[in-house]
């Protein structure tokens, strides 16, 4: 029975045992019904990966916080490199913006900055890997546009690794403070504007200066704080190394998760990188069902991490 019958045959009964219409029924109509609110223009910051842009129109939602997590070596650092290096770039050059960053990012945010921290790992080291992972363009403009932030010294205080590894000449001139608290002041003080990259959330997890509960903390607060910032914070987490409830506790505290995997061809011994969108708030129920994709990645010296196709997601 259709609704419109059951509509009727329901006024029926209601008339037959003496209930009267009330009479604002009686003119309600879809005309009656208030005018549809002009939707909000949300503003987007490019990822810098010019498929995957194209298909959350214009890149993620300006001041979200995204979960990089996937297998050692499955593009998740090429990821950041891309997206800082081409920001980069057309901040040096706005008339290439639509060839660093497609034809679908014009109307886009573009931070004028980034901001990388790192707890064990060093400026030089990163900006090696970029310079032997990418061309001179690239590596220039990452490195001339990005702020770095080390907090190896402190990371490494109490354990074997001496202080003259990591540069660090004067142990009574470290702060008294917790990391996690210099880690909140200077992104207080500089991560507006930015793409913001935690490098990474692994090495804060697994060390015996921060409980994870303090962790899933800052990062709830960071979630709040980063609206304000007009940028992307992107957090960086190796699969595998926590706990599963660990893992979801950290991707239930972000806006999104970003996921990068290697597969294996079921008629090859190939193997391929692939990233994905796991969760997205706002980003995924507004993607058609034919985009919602699966993309297998390689790495290249000129243009960065590219999406080779697209697979979709059944």
């Amino acid at each position: 029975m259709s609704l419109q019958k059951c509509f009727m045959r329901s006024a029926r009964i209601d008339r037959g045992i003496g209930m009267a219409l009330p009479r604002e029924s009686i003119y309600l109509s879809v005309d009656a019904l208030p005018e549809p609110l002009e939707p909000t223009r949300v503003r987007k910051v490019p990822t810098g990966i010019a498929d995957l842009d194209s298909i959350v129109n214009g890149g993620f939602p300006s001041g979200s916080t995204i979960l990089l997590w996937g297998d050692i070596g499955a593009g998740m650092q090429e990821y950041i490199y891309t997206a800082g290096s081409k920001v980069a770039l057309v901040n040096e050059r706005p008339e290439s913006r639509r060839y660093y960053l497609g034809d679908h990012c014009d109307d886009s945010d573009l931070p004028s900055q980034v901001c990388y921290v790192t707890f064990s790992r060093s400026k030089e080291i990163i900006l090696q890997e970029l310079a032997t992972s990418f061309n001179g363009d690239y590596y220039r403009a990452f490195r001339d546009r990005t702020v770095f932030k080390d907090f190896s010294s402190m990371y490494f205080r109490h354990s074997v690794v001496p202080a003259s590894w990591t540069r660090e000449d004067d142990l009574f001139d470290l702060p008294s403070s917790t990391l996690l608290e210099e880690l909140v002041t200077f992104l207080d003080e500089n991560a507006r504007d930015s793409i913001v990259v935690i490098d990474s959330l692994t090495d804060l997890a697994i060390s015996d200066l921060v409980e994870v509960r303090d962790l899933v903390t800052t990062i709830k607060g960071m979630q709040r704080a980063a609206k304000q910032w007009n940028g992307l914070v992107y957090l960086m987490l190796t699969r595998g190394i926590l706990e599963h409830r660990h893992e979801q506790l950290l991707m239930d505290s972000t806006d999104g998760c970003l996921v990068f995997e290697w597969r294996t061809s079921s008629r090859s011994s190939t193997r391929q990188r692939y990233m994905y969108l796991e969760k997205f708030t706002g980003v995924l129920p507004h993607l058609p069902r034919d985009k919602i994709a699966r993309f297998p990645t390689m790495v290249s010296a000129n243009h960065g991490l590219v999406v080779v196709y697209m697979e979709r997601i059944s």
